[in-house]
């Protein structure tokens, strides 16, 4: 860990200010774009600071999963390109990416988002779902940017034309995925004793501990713990007031 890093972002904390000049409880300008592909069925692109990141959904028919045959299928991937940064390197996902990965599906499947079971097209046959993230600029907090651009694509999804039991793609129809609510996952860091929400990169690497935590208007849907250090309960409580205190900008920021 650098340690002169972490105590130059301590000493700003002391403050009240941090290291790109926001306030202690301030998140980065958002800005949230909508159909952005027109090879997808949605699409979004969410810049959070100098964070950047493109979410595509595509949709096919394929059988469910034999334990489910009545519900369709959602599936979330994430591609950490080496050009959006040094650290990310070629080749298959890495435990970063399949971790962004599960801490967007947890938040999206923790709020049912999406009603599977209406992703049923009959015996054997059902919607799949595939969302997938793609980070173009890395400065910090790539679940929240991520999370943010999966919902905003899958608000913005059509379905594509279905025609004797194949989709042909390149023709959409106006029917919507059946969303039933809209989720928001805000993620903080704690560096010393102070809880910092959308932590930018360089506040990331200094972290004593992460939490995620996903909710809708009145209920939490999931939340994940990272970093080796601990939060208190009263820690995790202040981080789940400032999820729901941001919620209304976070919302405000979709098209």
């Amino acid at each position: 860990m650098n340690t002169s890093l972490k105590n130059f972002i301590l000493d700003l904390a002391k403050k009240g200010m941090r290291i790109d000049e926001r306030g202690l409880n301030e998140l980065r300008e958002v800005k949230v774009s909508c159909g952005v592909s027109k090879n997808a069925e949605g699409s979004a692109r969410v810049k959070l600071g100098k964070t950047e990141v493109m979410v595509g959904v595509k949709m096919d028919v394929g059988e469910p999963f034999a334990d489910r045959p009545d519900e369709g299928i959602l599936i979330v991937n994430a591609e950490l390109s080496a050009l959006a940064s040094p650290e990310f390197e070629p080749g298959p996902p890495g435990e970063e990416a399949i971790e962004l990965a599960r801490v967007v599906d947890r938040g999206i499947r923790g709020a049912n988002m999406i009603d599977l079971k209406k992703l049923f097209i009959e015996e054997g046959k059902v919607w799949c779902v595939f969302v997938d993230i793609y980070v173009i600029n890395h400065d910090g907090n790539l679940i929240d940017a991520a999370a943010l651009g999966a919902v905003a694509a899958l608000k913005d999804a059509r379905f594509p034309k279905l025609e004797e039991g194949k989709v042909v793609y390149g023709e959409k129809t106006k029917k919507k995925l059946p969303i039933t609510c809209v989720p928001t996952t805000l993620t903080a860091v704690k560096i010393g004793n102070y809880l910092l929400p959308d932590p930018c990169r360089d506040e990331e690497k200094v972290a004593d501990a992460r939490l995620t935590v996903s909710v809708s208007d009145k209920e939490i849907h999931a939340m994940q713990k990272g970093g080796e250090g601990v939060l208190s309960q009263e820690e995790i409580l202040k981080i789940v007031d400032m999820t729901f205190k941001h919620r209304k900008s976070l919302l405000k920021a979709m098209p």
